[in-house]
């Protein structure tokens, strides 16, 4: 779990979440994003295939974005109309960030709710992030989400996820 630069810090609170299927796992980002504003970056870490976009697709959806929301691995990055409004960034790609590319990415972060899948190399050069969550694989559809945060008030509730 991240802390420092681009993470929510080392006082991060973490609670762990067990989902069943892609479903589960998109509620459990619908309930994290009810509680986001404008401003927040959020990072979404694990392995390929451990549902990163599947959980960046909930958080929309409880954000009010009716667009498909796809991987942005090829395209680094997508703005979705919402409320408020919500990017999602992918950073696979990167090995670090240059400046050059930090400044093709901000405009991503006015103005919304920042979603960053791999952020691992952007870490230097990111915001620090109100939630950093890390997915597992659990077996079959099962996933475990790691769920790190500045604010408690983020995780009201959680033990009912």
């Amino acid at each position: 779990m991240q802390s420092g630069p681009g993470g929510p810090g080392p006082a991060a609170r973490i609670v762990q979440v067990r989902t069943e299927s892609a479903p589960e796992t998109e509620r459990v980002a619908a309930r994290l994003a009810e509680r986001l504003r404008s401003g927040d970056v959020v990072t979404v870490s694990g392995e390929l295939g451990t549902g990163k976009t599947t959980f960046v697709r909930g958080a929309c959806r409880a954000l009010g974005v009716t667009a498909p929301v796809t991987s942005p691995t090829f395209t680094i990055g997508h703005r979705y109309a919402g409320n408020p409004d919500v990017s999602h960034l992918d950073l696979f790609r990167f090995a670090g960030l240059s400046p050059a590319e930090w400044g093709d990415l901000e405009p991503y972060f006015d103005d919304a709710i920042v979603f960053v899948e791999w952020p691992e190399a952007g870490l230097a050069a990111l915001p620090p992030a109100r939630a950093a969550i890390r997915l597992e694989h659990g077996g079959g559809d099962r996933r475990v989400l790691a769920l790190a945060v500045a604010d408690d008030a983020l995780l009201e509730g959680s033990e009912e996820w």
